[in-house]
């Protein structure tokens, strides 16, 4: 009920006038049955454009941060992300990958459109970054087509960071299913690295192709150590300059001093 609101009555009223969405290859989408939604990730607002332009209810997996939160903030969380139909999933170690599997082939086996961003997080800079191989075990194990995703202008209106998005128009570009029941004949296929670098490799090929985006061939979570990295050294680099002037401006005002002084001496000689 409260998804229904939000879409139809309060918030997707207010984002369709604000932002005026707009959606390309929606036919690419089947009116019932499961569905696998792939999509680029540019920004906190991809959760909210996306599902409202798709005509009918998307569910997506979330980290459990998001429901154990504490205080009214937390339990406001918790409540939004649940009336939005996300289901929580435990991301904090490796073991968390087994449990994300189940949750997604039960949201499929009931005959629901799950939607999945395969670079695992935002990007740091607008770039399509490296994807996570779990969308092609997700396929490869229901065998349920992928349709690739893309998200238009977001990282213009609300990068990572930015709490307010810009009022500017944004848009999803659905590509055509993408069918990989062809490797569901190959014995083992499912815990073939190469054979599951390939599927994610063709799903963000098809989200490259989509967004128009730059392609990186790292991890996001990689990038944005770099990147925080980066920032950490330039910081560093920009407190040792202001340090340097400050000392160098120091030496120049004793200088001064000294010279003063050298000067009234000289004068009452």
């Amino acid at each position: 009920m409260f998804y229904g609101l939000l879409k139809v009555i309060f918030l997707g009223p207010l984002l369709r006038v604000l932002f005026r969405p707009w959606a390309k290859g929606l036919e690419h989408i089947p009116a019932e049955g499961p569905v696998i939604l792939a999509s680029n990730h540019l920004s906190f607002s991809d959760s909210f454009f996306m599902p409202l332009m798709v005509p009918r209810p998307v569910y997506f997996l979330a980290k459990s941060d998001y429901f154990t939160g504490k205080g009214i903030k937390g339990r406001l969380t918790a409540a939004f992300f649940r009336g939005v139909r996300s289901v929580p999933i435990d991301r904090s170690s490796g073991k968390a990958a087994d449990p994300a599997l189940k949750t997604a082939l039960r949201i499929l086996s009931e005959g629901k459109a799950l939607g999945l961003y395969p670079e695992g997080t935002r990007s740091p800079d607008g770039r399509l970054y490296k994807g996570r191989t779990g969308i092609a075990r997700i396929a490869l194990e229901s065998g349920i087509p992928v349709v690739p995703c893309a998200m238009v202008g977001t990282y213009e209106i609300q990068p990572t960071g930015q709490v307010m998005p810009k009022i500017k128009r944004v848009g999803v570009r659905f590509g055509e299913p993408l069918d990989f029941s062809r490797y569901r004949e190959v014995p083992g296929a499912v815990d073939d690295r190469y054979i599951l670098r390939s599927i994610t490799d063709e799903i963000m090929y098809a989200l490259m192709d989509l967004s128009g985006q730059e392609y990186a061939d790292i991890y996001a979570t990689d990038a944005k150590k770099i990147i925080a990295a980066e920032k950490a050294a330039d910081r560093a680099e920009q407190r040792a300059e202001a340090k340097k002037a400050a000392v160098e401006e120091r030496r120049a005002a004793i200088e001064e001093q000294r010279q003063q002084e050298a000067d009234e001496d000289a004068r009452r000689q």
